[in-house]
């Protein structure tokens, strides 16, 4: 029988050593819900872009410029914390 490791003997996971091939890597292409940004109704209170977990909402001097649609995957989260009474970000079916 194989003896099992401890978490201390295991090796680290989701080290990215290669920067590069993580920007080539646009992971984008599988969503089914994009997101779409009303700048109109966005008081660039930037809690889209601290809770995306690709980093695909874009900033500029602190405003909300767009959503890099190459790396976005679709998850809604940032309609969902976009402030109730702004909904600036709303989730509409990917069309290809």
């Amino acid at each position: 029988m194989t003896k099992l490791k401890s978490w201390k003997e295991l090796p680290c996971g989701a080290i990215l050593t290669d920067t590069k091939a993580v920007l080539e890597n646009k992971t984008g292409a599988w969503r089914t819900m994009r997101p779409n940004l009303d700048k109109k109704k966005c008081i660039n209170c930037l809690v889209c872009w601290i809770y995306c977990p690709d980093a695909a909402i874009k900033v500029k001097d602190g405003k909300v410029i767009g959503i890099d649609l190459d790396y976005c995957k679709g998850c809604g989260i940032c309609a969902e914390v976009c402030p109730p009474k702004v909904k600036a970000i709303t989730m509409v079916k990917e069309e290809k």
